[in-house]
């Protein structure tokens, strides 16, 4: 995903809200600090589930958008990849109906489409409900013996490939592999403009309060930054119950292979999500934990404590390829809900020339395309005084065919414009596949594991 400023960031992660003007401010807590233990979690749960590409994803890749991401008592659940892995799904049970919903690190609302839904295309004109392609004719929370509804306030939330969804708020408990939350607040719409991939209903969302989008208002046209009603997402619920010993969640997303993308829409337990631990794949010695960092509402940058958290953003020390070893201004976010890396206009322009033959960059498109039997340069991420490398299979990805058949490929590092502090860039799934990330979101951490080749 690549944006100019936050305000941009905001709206393809989350809500639109154009009150809000976001100011980097990093917390006091030190750069970097030892490792935190992070024992396994206990539960896995896998999934078996066929799931098409979804349109808008497609569409997004082409306009350089992503959609818009340790103790006993834990659960893991099994993560499927699905639209040639650009998104990964797990399964959830709401009120006693099971959906298949969307993870993702970049934004926090949990919502899932209500059945009797009205859908539309992208311009706001109605249509037919199976234009939408969800994955079920929606939750029935009439059919729920535990949703109980949250009167005169909406929620409202609109990505930024202008796909949008409005309607009720509510309660119930939302179970996933052997971790149950109880009267978890959740978005139910009743409006959608939905380009779905015929299996998920909703989506799960990982990050912080302060982006969530509940409003205290039954007109969506009136929600904004004034009337907005900040809540609890899945996983702070399930802590603030005692669900879990410690506040970590973990994301392990594996990698397709280039054949599996390029053919085959769906691959089944391509990964884990988990909760109170670290997920159950093979790591290195390789590990760091880093604080996130924060954001000030009020346009003035601050050291201070007292931050605001939306995002998990990281400071990256330096991104280093042959020849060169770059220290960036920007500092990136860990997104699930975004396939490739989004660097500095300076970082990707110097990576992409490294390839072998170069890559080339598609000016209409606005893409770094390139071949897809390249040589890859090596790419390290420095976090906290530790490199994280990228595996080559990770920075060549097929991204359709062109008149006469042939595979088009680009690499997985594209430009997210200037390295300026106040931008938001992206750690994707092209990093993501290549680490074991675990969030503590209450003491506002991240711990990244190198994994083991795979």
């Amino acid at each position: 995903m690549g944006v100019l400023t936050v305000f941009v960031a905001l709206s393809l992660l989350g809500a639109t809200r154009s009150e809000y003007t976001f100011v980097r401010r990093v917390s006091l807590a030190p750069r970097s600090l030892e490792p935190a233990v992070l024992p396994a979690a206990e539960f896995a749960v896998p999934f078996t589930a066929k799931t098409p590409r979804r349109k808008s994803k497609k569409t997004a890749l082409a306009a350089l958008r992503g959609k818009s991401r340790a103790l006993g008592g834990s659960s893991t659940v099994a993560v499927d990849g699905s639209d040639f892995d650009d998104e990964y799904l797990t399964n959830a049970t709401i009120g006693g109906q099971h959906f298949s919903l969307i993870v993702d690190t970049g934004s926090s609302d949990t919502w899932v489409a209500q059945r009797g839904f009205n859908c539309f295309d992208l311009d706001e004109n109605p249509v037919p409900e199976a234009t939408c392609a969800f994955g079920t004719p929606g939750f029935n929370t009439a059919a729920s013996k535990t949703f109980q509804p949250f009167p005169n306030v909406s929620f409202n939330i609109t990505y930024g490939d202008g796909e949008f969804l409005s309607g009720p708020v509510g309660f119930d408990t939302v179970t996933i592999g052997g971790l149950s939350v109880a009267r978890q607040e959740i978005g139910v719409p009743t409006l959608t403009a939905w380009e779905g991939d015929g299996i998920n209903t909703g989506l799960i969302g990982l990050a912080f309060p302060d982006l969530t989008s509940v409003y205290n208002t039954t007109d969506p046209t009136k929600a904004s930054a004034e009337n907005q009603i900040p809540y609890n997402p899945l996983f702070l619920s399930a802590v603030s119950q005692k669900k879990v010993a410690h506040p970590f969640f973990s994301v392990a997303l594996d990698r397709g292979t280039f054949d599996q993308q390029e053919n085959d829409p769906f691959d089944p337990n391509l990964g884990f999500l988990a909760f109170g631990g670290i997920a159950p794949v093979p790591v290195v010695n390789t590990a760091v934990t880093v604080p996130i960092e924060g954001y000030s509402a009020t346009g003035t940058p601050s050291n201070g404590p007292g931050s605001d958290f939306f995002f998990y953003t990281v400071e990256v020390e330096a991104y280093t390829f042959p020849g060169a070893s770059v220290r960036p201004v920007g500092s990136p976010i860990l997104d699930t809900g975004t396939t490739l890396n989004f660097m500095s206009t300076e970082v990707t322009t110097a990576y992409n020339a490294k390839f072998d033959p170069p890559a080339v960059l598609d000016e209409d498109a606005g893409l770094w395309v390139v071949e897809c039997n390249a040589t890859v340069p090596e790419f390290g991420v420095k976090i906290g005084g530790k490199t994280f490398t990228i595996d080559a299979r990770d920075q060549i990805l097929p991204a359709g065919t062109d008149d006469n058949g042939n595979i088009i490929c680009i690499s997985g590092t594209q430009d997210g414009g200037p390295d300026v502090a106040d931008n938001i860039f992206i750690l994707g799934d092209v990093f993501l596949h290549n680490v074991v990330a675990t969030f503590n979101p209450v003491a506002a951490e991240i711990t990244l594991t190198q994994r083991a080749k795979y």
